[in-house]
This record gives C-alpha cells, structure tokens and sequence, in this order.
C-alpha cells in the first residue's frame, strides 16, 4: 500500500508539457510583477492577480524556487490568503488544472432492484465533507467516518483528502490500515485535431466502465496528490516555510469532481466568511456549510456550540440572503455533548481502523461469552459516534437528503445499524482494490 502512494512522486511530464503549451506569455519577469503588486500593495491584489499567479505557481518554468517561497509568504503575512476573491481565483486555477473524475448519472434504485436499471438525466449531485487541518485537536477521523456513513443513508460522497500533515491520522493514512490500496487514477491525454496545442489538463478515466468491472460505489476518496500532479514540485518549498500557506487553505476548495454540496471545518472563525463568499464564487457549489466548533476545532463540535455560515444558491431570489450565520450544538441533533477529550484520536491509523470498524461493522466483534465487556466498549464508544453522527447528519441536510439535523442523525443511525454503512466502505475497498489489480495487469502486459 505505501508504494502505492510513492507511485505520486513520480515525476510525470504530461501535466507540466500540457500546461507550458497553454501558458508561453507567463515568465519569472511577469511573475516578478505580480509580487511587487501583492508585496507594495497587497489590498490591490485581486481575484485576476490571484488566477495569474497560481498560473505561474504551475509553471516551473516561470518562476524560480525562492520567488514562490516570497509569493506564499507574502500572501500569509499580508494576510490576503484570507480573502475570498484570492482563495477563489487560486481555487479556480487548481481545479482547472486538476485530473477531473468522472460522475456516473444517478440510477433510479427502483428499477435497479427490478433489474430493469434506469439511468436519470445528468450526474448525481456529489457532496464533499472536509476540513481544513490545523486545529491541534487531534480527534478521531469523524469526517471521513462521516462520508461513509453518508454513502450508506443515501448520498454519493466524494471525499477529498490527503495523508496527515499535523494529526496523527489523516484521511488516507485511515483507509490505507483499512486495506485500501488508493490506487491512482490512470490518465487519458486529452484529444486534440492535428496540428493543434493541447487546452486541457489530462483526464481521469476512472468510471464503472472503464477503470472497473464493478460499479462506480457511493463512497469514494480522492488522494489530493493523484489528481493535483502540477503541486508535485511545490512540496519542498512548502516544507521549508515556517508557517501554513493559502495551499493548505485550499484544499477543501479544489474537489476534482466538482461536489454541488459541502460541508467544510474551518479552524479558526474568522476564515468562515471567507470560506463561504469564496463558496458562493464556484457557480457550481449549490448548497454549503462552513463549521468551526467554539474550540477551534474544524469539525461540528460534539463538545458544544458550533458555529456555521450557510450558503444556499438561488435563496436570494425568494427573498432571503444566500449566506446566513447561526449556531448549532449537539442538542439541535438531539444528541449529549462529549469533551473533545473522548474523542481523540488513537496512536495511530491502526487505533482509528479498529475503532471505525467497531462503530460500523459491530455485530463483527460481537461475543456471547464477553456480553459485559462488550456493552463497556460500545459506552466508551459512544462519545465518538455521537460526534460521527453530529457531522454525518450535517452532510445529510446539506446534500438535501435530510430536512433537518435530528432526521439527519436518524437517517446515519439507520445506515449503521442495517449494514448500509459498512455496505458502502467494503464496495469502496473493492473498487479501490480491482483499480489496483487492474492497473497492475495494464502495466504487466506493457513490459
């Protein structure tokens, strides 16, 4: 599994020769430029300077290492990398360049059980669950418990993610000791007519029908690296700074496969604004909740109040504003509050594997004879799948599956408890494992 994620560093040049084809205007001189513009006059910076920065970012060859080192500095200590026209415009620039996933078109689950699959018009609405990281918190891996738990109620969750940078386990580090290979997506180079420059990053090709023989399942997880390869140089000068950089902010903004809904953690509240008019920039983000617990944690907080910046598309139009604020806490689910304290993370990825198999696959552990004991664990556990269930039902109501937060926490329940959950990790698993065979056998035949 680890030489799987390895196979991202890798140096590949489709990614880099396509885009120095689309930018041939972009030089250190005009990159030069644009940092005197955002280190003179930082307020002038716009969502346009933002877009023909990243661009250079992209670039190796318009710019020299220490020019994007002062770039990602100067955009944290003049703080612009709070702006929502600056985090929408590098955004932008991100999921141009991005290896795209494919969206099957939803299947009427009726007519799939009378064996007569019947595919709706247009792609099924996608939501994403993530957070920003940095919150020092360390809690268990609630959000990517979440998406699953998700899938299993009924949504189709695309989680994007990463391996953990201050944690002690990310999102892949859990599905890696969960037996998920991650396997990258294959890369298809765009077609182009004779003669002509390529105009667009090249795509994934993962889909049911060609990356898999089995279906394309509800849940799945986008390793950030695999589909972000032009971010591959920038990793040495992003280690060398001695502070967190406007990357990190837009991670949860740079999705592949472009979810419709989303919820998003933000760990301190003043980037909740931010986060959520940068959200009402992507015309394609429909629905949207940004959290940040009290505590400054980048989660809906099981230990008290949370607050959320809501944006809803098109709500202006009958006669309410589009993004409003309030606060939730874990009454509004019907649930208790829980100190952060029981809910931290374990050692490692293999603490937090086991405990996410005990909260959704339990009747796996079950045991006659140690009945008392088990009955011990499923207390200890419940603090945890409580603060699972909080978010879970927040990814409910925001993907519209659920009309409010105590239906949302019922709805997760029942997706536990009839196996749906567990269902939807084991057919991502599957996916992910035929994808790797798959790929393998490609390469075989190659040699």
């Amino acid at each position: 599994m680890e030489q799987t994620i390895q196979q991202q560093k890798t140096q590949d040049p489709l990614p880099t020769a396509i885009h120095s084809a689309t930018q041939p205007q972009h030089t250190p001189d005009t990159f030069k430029r644009l940092l005197s513009k955002l280190v003179h006059s930082p307020t002038a910076f716009s969502r346009l300077d933002s877009i023909a920065g990243f661009e250079h970012l992209l670039d190796p060859s318009s710019t020299y290492p220490h020019q994007i080192g002062s770039f990602l500095t100067a955009l944290h200590i003049t703080q612009r990398e709070r702006d929502e026209e600056v985090l929408a415009g590098g955004a932008e620039v991100l999921r141009r360049h991005a290896l795209l996933v494919h969206v099957p078109s939803d299947v009427d689950e009726e007519e799939e059980a009378q064996g007569r699959p019947h595919r709706r018009s247009g792609p099924r609405l996608v939501v994403d669950i993530v957070g920003t990281g940095g919150d020092g918190h360390d809690t268990f891996n609630v959000s990517t418990t979440a998406a699953v738990i998700a899938a299993g109620a009924g949504a189709r969750v695309y989680k994007h993610g990463n391996r953990a940078s201050t944690s002690s386990s990310g999102a892949a580090d859990l599905l890696l000791a969960l037996g998920c290979p991650l396997s990258p997506p294959p890369r298809t180079p765009p077609q182009k007519e004779q003669g002509q420059a390529d105009s667009q990053p090249p795509q994934s090709s993962s889909s049911s029908s060609s990356a898999s023989a089995l279906p394309d399942p509800p849940f799945r997880f986008l390793l950030a690296p695999h589909h972000h390869p032009l971010l591959a140089p920038l990793a040495p000068i992003r280690r060398s700074t001695p502070h967190r950089t406007i990357l990190n902010l837009l991670g949860p903004l740079v999705n592949p496969c472009r979810p419709s809904a989303l919820v998003i953690g933000v760990a301190r509240p003043e980037l909740g604004p931010t986060f959520v008019r940068a959200l009402k920039l992507d015309e394609t983000v429909q629905r949207a909740w940004v959290v940040c617990g009290f505590e400054g944690l980048d989660e809906v907080s099981c230990a008290g109040k949370t607050r959320v910046w809501e944006f809803v598309r098109g709500r202006a139009s009958e006669g309410e504003e589009e993004i409003r604020e309030f606060v939730i806490e874990p009454s509004s689910f019907g649930l208790d509050s829980h100190p952060l304290e029981r809910v931290k993370s374990g050692k490692g990825p293999e603490d937090n594997a086991r405990t996410f198999e005990r909260l959704l696959n339990p009747n796996a552990h079950k045991n006659a004879e140690k009945e008392a004991q088990e009955q011990e664990q499923e207390e200890a556990l419940r603090p945890v799948m409580e603060f699972v269930l909080m978010n879970t039902s927040a990814v409910l109501v925001v993907s519209g599956l659920a009309t409010d937060l105590v239906q949302g926490v019922q709805m997760a329940r029942e997706s536990v408890a009839s196996g749906r959950a567990w269902r939807a990790f084991c057919l991502f698993r599957e996916w992910d494992q035929s994808q790797q065979q798959q790929q393998q056998q490609q390469q075989q035949q190659q040699q």
